[in-house]
């Protein structure tokens, strides 16, 4: 009895062992919810003082295409996001390129996450440089997620308890400070006479970068029991739990700080904890923002080492090294220091350069995540299949136009870069189907194409 599932799990390579709570805290601690603190006051700049109302706005937005995710996760319960629902319902060359579009954004991410975490603990501990704390958060990540996914579950839960235990105390701070204050809470925090829809419209842009990461959960569905039921349901959950934090945080803050003038917009949430609770206060705070930190590292480099090894066992990127796990530890080992080493570039790159990288190709794929369910409710309606024309038409269609909007607010940097990697990716796919006279290599959707490369040690 016990050996089926046993020999079914190796057959497949990567194990269930993740339940709905287990996958929502990885998507939480992938979106690392203290990052309201950190960019509250760009938002609140962008917003002309209406933080709260943008990151409203951009949770509905957020959810509509979190809703696409859950209804493609629950007809095709594989690992690899956007890259097997495209190459299902948009054709096989298709799929490649929406593959290689958010592969951009998963695989700069980690190298964002950790640059930011190294920058933050040199301000405080300036006794390492830069480069130094890099090296050390990157070794201690990708151990974590060496010994594989249930150990990085473990530190995820830990660290993401942490971060929103400090974020519950500075909301009692921030509530404590106002009580004593001349002024308090006020519906100015979420339109003011000089705020505009316009103005919420472009803070809610800029929020939406907070989001970035909900996706991931859908790259561990072969590792999520009742991955149908309960993948759908964590996406979903993870863009609402997450929204309402950063609402929340955000209406404290806007409170504590009404308006949209600061010293220095970049470290205004700093500067606010430090007005009400103290400059102790505040380093604590920050302690616990970098924990935040460390799990959301944990998180973005387990995720797109999965992600790869997807696209390396089905032949899509070189099988025999994107493809192998490890006979001990079930994991992309390879994978894991591949983006370990090209996080440590990141000592070469200004958060800003390294940043353009990221969100060309996550917009751009969540513009084709909202398109693959209408071209599903397209081939299932000739089939006679009875589907929602609400919800599988005019709810990613807007998800889909949302996105590319967001789309065209990137820098012109972002763009260049972007459309350079999808030329590359395109003349990849060339050379991969010899000049696309061949299909890319297809994936089958209920079993593994292929099987992993064992480990030689």
């Amino acid at each position: 009895m016990s050996s089926a599932p046993a020999t079914e799990s190796r057959r497949t390579g990567l194990v269930p062992r993740l339940n709905l709570p287990s996958v929502v805290v990885f998507g939480l601690a992938y979106m690392a919810p203290g990052v309201v603190v950190s960019t509250f006051g760009v938002i609140a700049v962008a917003s002309k003082g209406a933080a709260p109302t943008a990151y409203l706005v951009a949770t509905v937005a957020m959810a509509l295409t979190a809703l696409s995710y859950g209804k493609l996760a629950r007809s095709f319960p594989r690992s690899g996001s956007v890259y097997t629902y495209a190459r299902k319902l948009l054709g096989s060359r298709i799929g490649f390129l929406a593959g290689w579009a958010i592969l951009l954004d998963y695989f700069f991410l980690p190298m964002v996450a950790w640059l930011i975490m190294a920058l933050y603990l040199n301000v405080q501990f300036p006794m390492l440089p830069v480069w130094a704390w890099l090296i050390v958060i990157i070794a201690v990540t990708t151990a974590i997620n060496a010994f594989g996914i249930v150990l990085a579950d473990r530190v995820n839960k830990v660290l993401l308890t942490l971060t929103v235990l400090g974020l519950i105390v500075l909301v009692a701070v921030c509530v404590h400070h106002l009580a004593g204050a001349s002024a308090g809470a006020s519906w100015n925090a979420l339109w003011n006479p000089v705020t505009s829809i316009g103005a919420v419209t472009a803070g809610a842009a800029i929020a939406a970068y907070s989001f970035l990461g909900f996706d991931a959960i859908s790259t561990l569905s072969e590792e999520v029991h009742d991955a149908r039921r309960n993948v759908p349901r964590g996406i979903l959950l993870t863009v609402v739990i997450g929204g309402a934090i950063f609402f929340v945080i955000a209406l404290v803050l806007q409170w504590v700080h009404p308006g949209s003038v600061f010293e220095d917009e970049s470290t205004a949430g700093y500067a606010i904890a430090t007005a009400a609770g103290g400059k102790h206060f505040a380093d604590v705070l920050n302690v616990v923002g970098l924990l935040g930190g460390l799990a959301s590292c944990v998180a973005i480099q387990a995720s797109t080492s999965r992600l790869m090894y997807v696209m390396g066992r089905d032949g899509v990127l070189p099988r025999r090294t994107f493809g192998y796990l490890s006979s001990r530890f079930r994991t992309p080992l390879f994978n894991l220091a591949l983006i370990a080493l090209v996080g440590l570039f990141a000592t070469n790159l200004s958060l800003a350069t390294a940043t353009s990288f990221i969100n060309f190709g996550a917009f751009l794929a969540f513009a084709l995540v909202n398109l693959c369910v209408v071209a599903m409710w397209l081939r299932r309606r000739r089939s006679g299949e009875p589907m929602s024309v609400f919800g599988h038409v005019v709810v990613p269609v807007a998800g889909a136009v949302v996105c590319l909007y967001l789309l065209t607010k990137l820098s012109h940097t972002a763009m260049y870069l972007g459309l350079v990697w999808m030329v590359l990716g395109v003349a990849y796919l060339a050379v991969l189907t010899r000049g696309f006279r061949q299909e890319p290599p297809e994936m089958s959707i209920d079993a593994p194409s292929t099987e992993p490369v064992p480990a030689t040690s």
